[in-house]
């Protein structure tokens, strides 16, 4: 799960869409209550992350990641962007292959 985290990051923060997307599930949905909108399968996801990593130019830094067992993780994040500066928790869950099905994103 580290790695699977750690992969987002990095090739989110590089707006690398094509590779952030190869992370999840064709099925896969981001929901983020900060922005009130949920984003579901592959298309959702680029679109979430066009509209708010790509778009406000976010970078995102690791604070800590619990894993709750190997599919779920609770991962609390530092974001800055063109909006400013705001601490994320995502709530990861991964599939058994290995790919991210569903992220619920909220702000501190």
């Amino acid at each position: 799960m580290q790695k699977l985290v750690e992969n987002f990051i990095r090739t989110a923060n590089a707006f690398d869409i094509e590779r952030t997307l190869s992370l999840f599930a064709t099925d896969a949905v981001i929901d983020d209550v900060s922005v009130g909108s949920a984003f579901k399968g592959r298309d959702g996801v680029r679109l979430y992350l066009e509209r708010f990593f790509v778009g406000y130019s976010t970078r995102t830094k690791l604070l800590a990641i619990e894993e709750e067992d190997s599919s779920n993780a609770l991962v609390r994040v530092d974001f800055t962007g063109d909006f400013g500066h705001e601490i994320g928790i995502l709530k990861i869950v991964v599939g058994q292959d290995g790919l991210i099905t569903r992220i619920d994103a909220d702000l501190e």
